[in-house]
């Protein structure tokens, strides 16, 4: 079996933050190794793992998958998957769906629609809006295909619009929030989540069939911006 070449990265960067984070005096108190041999398991760790890269273990290109094809395969187990960002996500943006006022809510990128479902258990209208048709066929209710950069309703058609752990995948965001402060009426709302970008780079980019989906790296104060200036 080949070890990725995305895989061999990641394990050499966590070992570097690792030295970064002794050189730095941070305390190491709550592992076997400390002082110098905190260093030293840290050094003979990164010679595994170059050993294995200059051995018999080949690199593989993990390759990359498009945000379409991506979920097209991931829509049967979505829901299943042992996903980390759920319970955090849930627990942040729970609170804000239940402070909206009844009235009719598109739930934008919604994936199998696990929001969309609880929106409409409160009593609300939803229309739900994905990309992928596998993800939406996971769903119920009133579903459209459709990217969230070009949403297919009128102005000022909803009192309120949902996007979570979405807006990483597009390669920009003005677009994306313009759009969804163009369907939400004046004094409306939006709400958003996404996935920290220091998650990002700790394994939290999304993949498909062992292949990587797009993830852009924006920072809070980009959300913020773009926000404003939608």
């Amino acid at each position: 079996m080949g070890l990725h070449r995305q895989h061999a990265a990641w394990l050499l960067g966590l070992e570097g933050l690792a030295l970064l984070r002794y050189g730095a005096g941070d305390s190491v108190d709550d592992v076997d190794n400390v002082g110098d041999g905190f260093l030293d398991a840290r050094l003979d760790e990164v010679r595994r793992i170059v050993d294995a890269v200059d051995g018999e273990v080949p690199l593989v290109d993990i390759g990359d998958i498009s945000v379409r094809d991506g979920y097209a395969i991931w829509a049967t187990t979505y829901d299943s998957a042992d996903n980390p960002l759920f319970a955090p996500e849930v627990a942040a943006i729970r609170p804000l769906l239940d402070a909206l006022p009844l009235g009719r809510i598109a739930d934008v990128a919604s994936g199998t629609g696990r929001h969309a479902a609880y929106l409409a258990e409160r009593g609300h209208e939803v229309i739900a809006l994905d990309l992928s048709a596998e993800m939406l066929a996971r769903g119920s209710g009133a579903r459209v295909q459709a990217d969230l950069r070009s949403l297919p309703l009128p102005d000022a058609s909803v009192d309120a619009a949902v996007c979570t752990l979405a807006l990483t995948h597009v390669p920009e965001l003005d677009t994306a929030l313009g759009e969804l402060a163009r369907v939400v009426r004046p004094g409306g709302t939006i709400v958003t989540s996404d996935i920290h970008v220091l998650s990002l780079y700790l394994g939290g980019v999304a993949h498909a069939d062992g292949r990587r989906m797009p993830a852009s790296r924006w920072f809070a104060s980009d959300y913020v911006r773009a926000a404003g200036a939608a």
